[in-house]
């Protein structure tokens, strides 16, 4: 399989696997504590666990993905699943979203586009092990810890993970697979999933489906992308390096109008007899 048909399945299963998992964190019922407390409640939903595998087929065909394309290639693409994510629960589940919502979107979505024609296909340069593991796994450590305090920065948290997940997957995507199991990285990979999985389930039940996830991958668009061009040795197309610095500021500045705009979750959710 190609990496750009990978990048493209990769997508629809994020988008259908979003969906699934925000009706299921909504109508969990909430209560205090972490997200890992969360997770646990979900476990047992069906929904959410369907979603959740969505989540998993869609990042295993990214990871596929992350053999032959950049960082930044891979991650905009991915992010493209909010869109379609937000069509699927406007058109079938009734979901509310506003025209500001609507045009930033778009907005946003130009700024990805421009970073997906920005690049150039390349081979990843290997990170030195011990360096990386210590970022990284910092990295990972202090995300639940912050998600308690800032509450509201969980979206953004979640972003931080899998952008960790983001960079350690390019780092050992195409190893043979016993290289793989036993890569230290693979298994910091692992542990930031699962961290960014916390608290994406905690974002999805307490704000705007379309703006947590947005913010989550804009996230994960600018560190991944920041991190595959100044270590990793990701390729920009000549003559196109204003193209990335366009598409980034256009993804941050959609990532702020959305969060000052977003309702809360039982706000945007109609019901059939309310449309």
């Amino acid at each position: 399989m190609s990496g750009h048909l990978a990048l493209a399945v990769s997508t629809v299963l994020y988008g259908l696997g979003i969906v699934a998992q925000t009706v299921a964190a909504r109508r969990a019922e909430e209560r205090p504590g972490t997200g890992v407390g969360l997770l646990a409640r979900l476990a047992a939903d069906r929904l959410y666990l369907l979603g959740f595998t969505g989540q998993v087929g869609g990042f295993l065909f990214a990871f596929l993905a992350r053999e032959d394309l950049p960082l930044y290639l891979v991650q905009a693409g991915s992010s493209c699943a909010v869109g379609l994510a937000t069509v699927i629960g406007v058109l079938l589940l009734g979901w509310r979203i506003r025209r500001v919502e609507i045009a930033v979107l778009v907005v946003m979505a130009c700024g990805l586009l421009l970073l997906t024609g920005a690049a150039a296909p390349s081979t990843a340069r290997e990170l030195p092990l011990v360096p990386a593991l210590v970022v990284l796994g910092l990295l990972t450590l202090a995300v639940l810890p912050l998600a308690r305090v800032f509450k509201a920065a969980t979206p953004v948290l979640a972003g931080i993970a899998f952008a960790v997940v983001a960079v350690a997957a390019r780092n050992v995507a195409g190893k043979p697979v016993l290289d793989l199991l036993l890569h230290p990285l693979t298994w910091v990979m692992v542990i930031a999933a699962f961290v960014g999985q916390a608290c994406l389930a905690t974002a999805l039940q307490r704000g705007s489906a379309t703006s947590a996830v947005a913010s989550m991958d804009a996230t994960t668009v600018v560190i991944g992308s920041a991190a595959g061009l100044a270590v990793m040795g990701d390729q920009i197309a000549a003559g196109r390096e204003w193209w990335v610095v366009l598409g980034v500021l256009l993804v941050v500045s959609g990532v702020l109008v959305l969060g000052s705009v977003a309702k809360p979750a039982r706000e945007l959710v109609a019901t059939r007899g309310e449309r």
